[in-house]
């Protein structure tokens, strides 16, 4: 079977930066991904998704970060550490919401089985989640070791996998089938040449917006009509359109410190809202930034090297460039995702990419 289109295959190519060569968050150079992937009988859908921000000891070697939280409602582990010292000391793992404690558990594991790390007294692991408890036996915290493990050691630099996998294996965005997307921007030398990537978890709803075109007339999926809906049917086993989150995270070359991650952190939002998101009221909504400039690296004697970080003055293309990364990751999580049928016969159908053609042509979008 064919794999599934990205955006830019089909031409939906928002925005006016134009990407790295991967069109990915690969493309920030260090930056690995990893997936481990369980797909078990007719109610196992779910797994695992690994950033590792350099290809060296992230403990021995801290990289600058911020967590910005746009709607807590979430199981995020570390975020406090992470927003006081402004550095990550592990991995980013991404899965579903029940196997946040095993997660951290399997990467504090991972971490002390670096070189030199086997008598530390305190690790911060940085595990976020969505809920796949609709397509995924979640009680049943089928993620564990094996699957950390897996992803963490299959990370690699490159293109990566989208769509229904590792993290993304049970996910459902816009009442279709969410997933893992990715994507990237490359500044002009003039602005400074940096990157900026993004990857995305996508498991969350609104009203779906294609490059401004309302999709959603022509799916028929009005979010306030199915919200009465559900409330009148009060069915435990429907696809509750308001429990979701989505989990973004944001690398970039650019010499930024924490707080000015923090601030790129914050324009990943702009970015869901151009796709339709309503950030519902248990929808947690959560985004990882990190900084890969080698200079601002932070040993672990957390002895600070003289670093020239980059004026405020020059952020705007970089959040101009995160927005769009953003807005085009999560078209891509959708385009690439598979149908997935799971826990009591919940079906996530994939998007149909003739209808988006359809929309966007009749729009003036796509020729």
């Amino acid at each position: 079977m064919d794999e599934r289109p990205r955006a830019r295959d089909i031409g939906v190519a928002p925005g006016v930066i134009a990407p790295a060569p991967l069109n990915a968050i690969t493309d920030v150079a260090g930056v690995r991904v990893g997936h481990g992937t369980l797909i078990r009988g007719d109610d196992v859908r779910t797994g695992v998704t690994a950033i590792l921000p350099h290809e060296g000891n992230l403990f021995r070697e801290k990289v600058p970060a911020a967590v910005f939280a746009g709607n807590a409602f979430g199981k995020m582990t570390g975020i406090s550490q992470v927003n006081e010292i402004g550095e990550i000391e592990t991995p980013i793992v991404l899965t579903n919401t029940l196997s946040v404690p095993r997660a951290a558990d399997a990467l504090i594991e991972y971490v002390l089985s670096f070189p030199g790390t086997g008598e530390v007294r305190s690790i911060n692991p940085l595990v976020a989640e969505t809920n796949d408890g609709l397509l995924n036996d979640i009680c049943g915290r089928h993620v564990g070791r094996t699957e950390v493990f897996a992803a963490l050691q299959s990370a690699v630099g490159g293109p990566i996998k989208e769509g229904s996998v590792g993290a993304g294996t049970g996910t459902i965005a816009f009442g279709l089938k969410g997933g893992i997307g990715t994507s990237s921007r490359r500044l002009p030398a003039e602005l400074g040449g940096h990157t900026v990537g993004v990857l995305v978890q996508t498991n969350f709803d609104g009203m779906l917006t294609i490059l401004g075109a309302p999709v959603w007339k022509e799916l028929g999926r009005n979010y306030l009509r199915e919200q009465i809906k559900l409330r009148a049917e009060a069915s435990p086993t429907s696809i509750k359109r308001d429990d979701g989150s989505v989990v973004m995270v944001i690398a970039t070359d650019a010499p930024a410190d924490a707080r000015q991650l923090r601030r790129l952190a914050t324009r990943a939002m702009f970015g869901l809202a151009r796709t339709g998101s309503v950030a519902g009221p248990r929808s947690g909504d959560y985004f990882i930034a990190f900084s890969t400039a080698k200079d601002l690296r932070i040993p672990e004697q957390n002895v600070r090297r003289e670093a020239k970080i980059m004026s405020d003055h020059h952020l705007g293309p970089l959040f101009l460039a995160c927005i769009e990364a953003t807005e085009e990751a999560i078209y891509n999580s959708l385009f690439r995702a598979t149908t997935i049928k799971g826990r009591l016969g919940n079906v996530a159908e994939a998007i149909s990419i003739e209808t988006v053609q359809r929309v966007l042509r009749k729009h003036h979008l796509m020729e």
